[in-house]
């Protein structure tokens, strides 16, 4: 696997292997991004990778089959490939041991990566991670997941306005220019059958335990952060899967949806880099 270098935050250029951002030095961390219509690394992360570079050699992934990274075919759940192109990614690089940040489909992923090769992994900070998600007490698919299927079936600048309303708890961060620059990606050509491929991957078999049942396995230290007001992954479906994770501890933050790294984007940092530091 190619992977290509860049020490600033500039234009992604595609590679035969996962498109990264890296910028600052010191210990290494890795941002994996969430799912949905438009998504990339930098789109997900782009405005927080300042402030993690200060302290961190800090790399922002496109997952395969988002942003310029490549597509393939998923033989099994989207998060089983994901994760072991990860893995792979960090041989290339060199990167021995890393903190990683991983949102929703990015902290399904993040966890997958740590049962199958937990040695590679320090501290994990997980934010209203997919995988994790329990159903507990809310309907078995929430607002957020009805949106985003609606606008993957059938694409349209209302669809997505609405489902990135499903994303924030402030409606005033649903601008025009956001709204356009999603759906510019969202709409790019192969970029919707990309994104029902691996939605539609999360059903296939697999010889592993659902992931909730391998939770206690995740010894890592782990914040798991979650927005109060979250559409997508309603707060109360935290509960389950953290308290069987040894080492988790649960930050819930108000006034926050499903993207706190936007919607409490400085508190999100610290709390991270805090954690990260300790």
């Amino acid at each position: 696997m190619s992977l290509t270098y860049e020490s600033t935050a500039q234009a992604p250029t595609a590679t035969d292997g996962l498109h990264y951002h890296v910028a600052g030095d010191g210990p290494s961390l890795i941002m994996l991004h969430g799912s949905g219509p438009g998504v990339s690394g930098w789109s997900n992360f782009g405005k927080n990778l300042p402030v993690f570079a200060e302290h961190f050699r800090t790399y922002i992934f496109d997952m395969p089959g988002f942003g310029v990274s490549p597509d393939q075919e998923w033989t099994r759940p989207y998060p089983e490939h994901a994760a072991e192109a990860l893995v792979r990614a960090m041989d290339d690089l060199g990167i021995e041991k890393a903190h990683v940040i991983g949102n929703s489909m990015g902290g399904w992923v993040t966890l997958t990566a740590a049962l199958l090769a937990p040695e590679r992994f320090d501290r994990l900070a997980l934010m209203g991670p997919g995988g994790l998600y329990s159903e507990v007490f809310g309907p078995p698919q929430s607002e957020g997941a009805r949106r985003l299927f609606e606008y993957v079936s059938a694409p349209s600048r209302e669809g997505m306005v609405r489902w990135i309303e499903s994303m924030v708890h402030d409606p005033a961060m649903v601008t025009d220019e956001l709204v356009e620059e999603r759906s510019a990606m969202a709409e790019a050509p192969g970029a919707i059958d990309r994104m029902r491929g691996i939605l539609g991957s999360l059903g296939n078999p697999t010889d592993q335990l659902p992931l909730p049942m391998r939770l206690a396995q995740v010894t890592h230290p782990s914040l798991v952060i979650w927005g109060r007001d979250d559409r997508m992954l309603p707060l109360e479906g935290a509960f389950y899967g953290t308290r069987r994770m040894p080492r988790a501890d649960l930050l819930a933050l108000s006034d926050c949806g499903h993207w706190a790294q936007v919607e409490r984007k400085h508190d999100f940092e610290q709390a991270c880099i805090d954690f990260f530091t300790r």
